[in-house]
């Protein structure tokens, strides 16, 4: 197995899964219904404990930082999250589209990820993925009902769809060591987990009577540590308590 590639691959993912779970525990307290302040934190939860478990490999196989301090004591440069993530919630049709983007390509990358070669993500893919299709079914059923009620419900995520699309393709990005990790059959390379997320996703919001949005380019850089002006402030805040002081024990 090739190393490097591993660990790129292992900090993409929870990186992703970190920031995406910070930006959703943000609805805490804020939802639109108390069913939905409720989903977005189960959720917030279910992705910073993967980032948890994810982390934890890299610890543990490949002499990694501890945990902690993978998450909470890193520069920004040296996350290698998707611009997606990072961006603030916006309004609830925003937070949800973003959501069904990003977990529709989760569910089928961690599909992938449990006949990986590397044993210990392949075992956590299994275990991952039922959570991750609750995620996806609960973006899937809300977005639906939301692109079929009003007329401002349906703009709403239009608008949004329209705004994250971009950001989505840039899920994608092709890493470094990307030729690698297909040869150390690491997971789906990029190019066919988009081609499979693009069949997958183009279909339900076709259904769903919402305009795809055509000829856009991919907002990349993330995964090289060229990041959206959001992720610098949502690090301070998100370490501020680990800051303070890093050895101690809580």
């Amino acid at each position: 197995m090739n190393d490097q590639a591993a660990r790129q691959l292992l900090f993409q993912m929870a990186d992703d899964a970190l920031i995406m779970g910070h930006r959703n525990s943000e609805w805490t307290g804020i939802g639109p219904t108390l069913e939905e302040d409720i989903a977005f934190s189960s959720m917030a939860q279910d992705k910073i404990g993967h980032a948890y478990q994810l982390y934890s490999i890299l610890h543990r196989q490949f002499g990694e930082a501890d945990v902690d301090t993978l998450a909470f004591g890193r520069k920004e440069k040296t996350f290698r999250s998707c611009q997606l993530v990072e961006l603030p919630i916006g309004d609830y049709g925003f937070s949800l589209m973003r959501q069904f983007l990003f977990d529709s390509a989760e569910v089928l990358r961690y599909t992938s990820l449990q006949s990986s070669a590397l044993t210990s993500l392949a075992q956590l893919a299994v275990k991952v993925k039922g959570e991750l299709r609750y995620h996806s079914m609960h973006a899937d059923v809300w977005v639906k009902q939301l692109a079929n009620g009003t007329e401002e419900s349906k703009a709403r995520l239009q608008t949004a769809l329209n705004e994250l699309w971009p950001y989505a393709l840039g899920m994608f990005e092709e890493g470094d060591w990307q030729e690698a990790r297909t040869t150390a059959e690491l997971g789906l390379a990029e190019g066919r987990l988009k081609a499979q997320w693009l069949e997958l996703v183009q279909a339900k919001l076709k259904g769903w009577n919402l305009n795809v949005p055509s000829d856009s380019n991919p907002v990349e850089g993330g995964r090289q540590g060229y990041h959206s002006e959001y992720l610098a402030p949502l690090l301070l805040e998100m370490t501020e308590v680990f800051s303070i002081d890093p050895s101690a024990s809580w």
